[in-house]
């Protein structure tokens, strides 16, 4: 088999998690290559062209309580793209749609009586009360919304969210989870109660090319359109990992995919005789995971002047119509009107297994039910994109399943979105706790023996 030349540190995966973890890394003089299956880096907030300029291939904007992100874009040099905006939210429900961008908008908000409108425009008061999450994690998101807001206000606005994010673990959500998006809200809005979100000019793109341009002046080393087979162990911890059949040498790996997929990597035959697999692999196939598929719409018109519009109707195939240049300039996309249509679910799901063409087909009659006066002569081009790994599903008492950082086997490290609990997922909290895995590696790497590794020795 091949070697590559042996690094300190092999990172898998070229999402944020591993960008910021190799930024630690190289920043404390550590060797690492960043391994990517895909040919670009990014991961879930990569991007793709279209008509000459670049789309995120999932939707993405920052609160201002997203420090990380905000230190990041200022270390790269690029906090003058940062752009703030207002924003307009809403819901749909009953065949209308609502504004809930202000307190105002709540107390017009028809389908609740004015009593439960006051309930719901106080709960993300009666959320910071909440200090710490450790508070509710014993609870379902169901039992705790209730308790805050009412039964009335959860079987209107929070049951159609949960049932169309979750699925069939709806009623497993935990209340930590809730939370989370409840407090980040509350702290994104002015005083007026109006919602100021960020995105950066030039979108993900622009950050992408700033972080890899950082990181290979900083001496990291990116291998992209290559896909890791396995992780290779012997006497007792990580050795490297192979790729394209090529082995890549390190007394350390750092996984950044989800724990499942993890798992695999490491189910091979000549790792069965390490005693912490066992668990380990029990441990990691133990967090389940929901898949997306976002369907992206260039338009020439647009749908309206909203958003970010939450479907609280159980017959509409999505769970959110995110209107992207509501929030950035539509002049920037060719004067296009771009469009995330968004469904979290199985990776069996009918709507996932869809050819490109279906999933268009199948969603045209429901957006012409949301909006009547769109016609499909508005789309001038559509793309689907499909993540297998999306959202890992929190669970009451989730801090005993959540897999740690630093595995049973010696130099091998997880990080990913399972493990941001108790915030959700997000580009912050992957910068967040990409630097923290480098901070740890690091740490443990001080500790090792600085004996290099040698192609030629019995690691090849």
């Amino acid at each position: 088999m091949n070697a590559e030349t042996p690094v300190d540190v092999v990172i898998v995966g070229a999402g944020f998690t591993g960008l910021s973890a190799a930024l630690e890394l190289a920043g404390q003089g550590l060797s690492c290559r960043i391994i990517e299956a895909e040919p670009e880096i990014g991961g879930l907030a990569g991007t793709f062209e279209a008509g000459g300029h670049q789309l995120d291939r999932f939707y993405h904007h920052w609160f201002s309580s997203d420090h990380e992100m905000l230190e990041l874009c200022s270390r790269l040099g690029i906090s003058r793209l940062l752009e703030a905006h207002e924003t307009r939210t809403g819901v749909y429900y009953a065949n209308s749609v609502y504004r809930l961008s202000s307190p105002l908008d709540v107390l017009r908000f028809a389908p609740l009586a004015m009593s439960d409108r006051i309930r719901l425009g106080l709960m993300a008061l009666r959320a910071q009360r909440v200090k710490h999450w450790r508070q509710l994690e014993s609870r379902t998101a169901e039992d705790w919304l209730v308790a805050l807001g009412g039964r009335r206000v959860y079987e209107v606005v929070w049951r159609p969210l949960l049932e169309g994010k979750f699925g069939k673990y709806a009623d497993q959500v935990g209340a930590t989870w809730m939370w989370t998006k409840l407090h980040l809200r509350g702290g994104s809005r002015t005083k007026a109660g109006k919602e100021t979100l960020y995105y950066l000019k030039g979108g993900c793109a622009a950050l992408l090319d700033a972080y890899r341009s950082h990181l290979e002046a900083l001496g990291v080393e990116f291998r992209t359109g290559q896909t890791v087979e396995a992780v290779r162990l012997e006497d007792g911890r990580v050795r490297g990992v192979t790729a394209g059949g090529t082995f890549h040498p390190a007394r350390q790996v750092l996984l950044t995919c989800a724990p499942q997929a993890a798992a695999e990597l490491l189910d091979q035959p000549d790792a069965h005789g390490h005693p912490a697999l066992p668990e380990l692999l029990r441990r990691w196939r133990g967090v389940d995971y929901l898949g997306n598929v976002c369907l992206v719409l260039e338009n020439h018109r647009r749908l309206s002047d909203t958003y970010w519009l939450n479907v609280n109707d159980p017959t509409f195939p999505y769970v959110g119509v995110i209107e992207h240049t509501n929030l950035d300039q539509p002049q920037r996309y060719g004067g296009r009107h771009i469009v995330y249509l968004s469904k979290y679910l199985p990776t069996d799901a009918a709507l996932y297994t869809m050819t490109d063409d279906e999933v268009f087909e199948y969603s045209l009659p429901h957006i012409q039910r949301m909006f009547p006066r769109f016609d499909r002569s508005w789309v001038e081009r559509y793309h689907v994109w499909r993540a297998e790994y999306a959202q890992p599903v929190i669970t009451p008492d989730y801090t005993r399943a959540m897999p740690a950082v630093e595995s049973a086997v010696g130099g091998l490290y997880l990080a990913g979105m399972a493990q941001v609990f108790p915030e959700d997922r997000g580009i912050n909290y992957a910068v967040r706790d990409g630097r923290r895995a480098g901070r740890l590696i690091a740490d443990r790497r001080r500790a090792l023996t600085q004996q290099p590794l040698a192609t030629g020795s019995s690691l090849d």
